[in-house]
């Protein structure tokens, strides 16, 4: 176990001390350590399934620890019982699906579960006049009668801070608070993060990209399988070290395509022409795709890629253009029409979208393949879904994972593989993969690779949409690059530019190299 480097310093103004949690069947934490200073920014990283949540649940009293453990504010311990003490001793987490009420106003918001109210009737208009400093001083371009449902992701993320700086917390948690956020945003979000520093609130920031991490962190704390590795400071961070803590062994490289030069590619299977709809956010769009190819969709945030991919899929009404598979003709007006034809699609948006999270590993995964398990008379064979599960989760390492367990219950990483198993089974001849790293960590994207070379080698076609330059550039044979609605350009695929950040923001952007 590695050992700080930290010089003596004022005492800390959060310590967490011993923190173990177990659940049936699971140490999701065992006897963790984490301290936290006024005026720094704390990375907390680990692999999914590490415990950064579940600690971070504990910090916020949705989670109770087992006995033995101990957590101090200002060195005096205390007894985090629920959210409402939490927030009450200064503490506030900003979670990654954020917990607004979308109906209200923002200062509705600010103030839900503590009002202002005289004589029974609620006074908004003192809410709002004490809404409207915070949102002055943390530079919102909106005021506090606006409604949350009409704010941007990252509007919807200052009312959350807008809500904890109201509350006088002291403790800021922001767990992948960039996921769904541009770079214009994101820039703007580390500004605002850098001046709660300087105003002394001590951030812990949960993230996996390793950039945001070397700007913004002044220390970094790791975990990994629910327990404590070490602490770096600013000056110890380096990628090698940070992989090596993570998951204990050593990665040359995030981003590498196994087999590129090696495989040879199949026929066309799926091509696409001219599919539009209706130049609402897709103009006439057209790509071809070869059996055991990768091919890659970049672009900006609101470039196309996502809508254009369920257009394919039949998620969305199509208003033109043509799709076939195989060199045959698809009528697809349903995303059952394109599975019964052989194609899947992995979503962006695993939880809202793709996962039934109330629902069990065992349910989720057999979900698209159900029918092949229905004995004469609709009896289901019970014992053979049963077999797939447990395949399923020993082969793609899911951990923590139980056939019965709900997938609510996963870290990310773990709930993305999941979702990846249900379509496996389905032995797809084109797989979509929109953003499939999204929000997971070095390990199991490491593992996501993997996965995506071995589709390939089985002459799977595979289509691949990515925020991440250096994720499409190190995967895909031939990268696909849209601008406002349009394929604008191809690199690589031998004939055409070589793929490189430089030439697909090129493309991504409209500027002429």
């Amino acid at each position: 176990m590695l050992s700080s480097a930290m010089p003596e310093r004022s005492q800390p103004i959060l310590e967490m001390r011993g923190i173990s949690k177990t659940f049936p069947g699971t140490k999701a934490l065992d006897g963790v350590e984490l301290k936290a200073w006024s005026h720094e920014i704390l990375a907390l990283m680990g692999e999914n399934g590490a415990g950064k949540s579940t600690l971070m649940k504990v910090l916020s009293g949705a989670y109770q620890a087992d006995s033995g453990g101990d957590i101090l504010v200002d060195g005096k311990k205390i007894d985090v019982t629920s959210p409402l003490v939490a927030r009450e001793l200064g503490i506030s987490i900003i979670y990654q699906e954020l917990s607004l009420a979308p109906n209200l106003t923002v200062a509705e918001n600010i103030y839900l579960g503590r009002e202002i109210s005289h004589k029974g009737l609620i006074s908004r208009k003192e809410m709002e006049q004490s809404c409207r400093a915070v949102l002055e001083r943390l530079g919102a371009d909106f005021g506090p009668t606006t409604v949350v449902s009409t704010l941007s992701i990252a509007e919807r993320q200052m009312v959350e801070i807008a809500r904890a700086i109201h509350a006088k917390s002291r403790i800021l948690v922001m767990d992948e608070p960039t996921t769904a956020l541009s770079a214009r945003e994101t820039d703007r979000l580390f500004s605002l993060i850098k001046q709660l520093r300087d105003e002394g609130l001590a951030i812990i920031y949960i993230s996996h990209r390793m950039g945001e991490v070397y700007e913004l962190s002044d220390r970094v704390t790791v975990l990994r399988d629910g327990c404590y590795v070490g602490t770096l400071e600013k000056n110890e961070i380096a990628a090698d070290r940070l992989v090596r803590m993570m998951v204990g062994r050593e990665i040359n490289s995030f981003y590498k395509h196994e087999n590129r030069a090696a495989r040879p590619l199949g026929p066309v299977v799926l091509e696409v022409h001219d599919v539009t709809d209706g130049g609402r956010r897709v103009h006439p769009s057209s790509l071809t795709l070869h059996e055991g190819e990768v091919l890659g969709i970049a672009g900006l945030v609101g470039s196309g890629r996502t809508e254009l991919a369920r257009l394919i899929y039949g998620a969305d009404k199509r208003h033109g253009g043509t799709i076939a598979l195989a060199g045959k003709d698809l009528d697809i007006r349903s995303p059952r029409d394109a599975l019964t034809a052989g194609i899947t699609y992995l979503t962006e948006d695993r939880k809202a979208q793709g996962l039934f999270l109330a629902m069990s590993c065992h349910d989720n995964i057999n979900f698209g393949v159900i029918d092949r398990d229905a004995f004469t008379g609709g009896v289901l064979n019970r014992a053979r879904a049963s077999q797939r599960t447990i395949s399923a989760l020993s082969l793609l390492s899911i951990r923590g994972a139980t056939p019965t367990l709900d997938v609510g219950h996963l870290s990310g990483g773990n709930q993305q593989k999941v979702l990846l198993s249900r379509w496996l089974e389905v032995g797809p001849r084109v797989m979509i993969l929109d953003e499939p790293t999204r929000g997971i960590d070095i390990g199991a994207k490491q593992e996501i690779y993997r996965l995506i070379d071995q589709l390939a080698e089985r002459g799977v076609g595979v289509l691949v949409i990515s925020s991440e330059l250096p994720e499409i550039i190190g995967i895909c044979d031939r990268v696909l690059v849209m601008r406002e609605g349009r394929i604008e350009g191809e690199v690589g695929g031998g004939g055409g530019k070589e793929i490189t950040q430089e030439n697909i923001m090129a493309y991504a952007t409209g500027v002429e190299l």
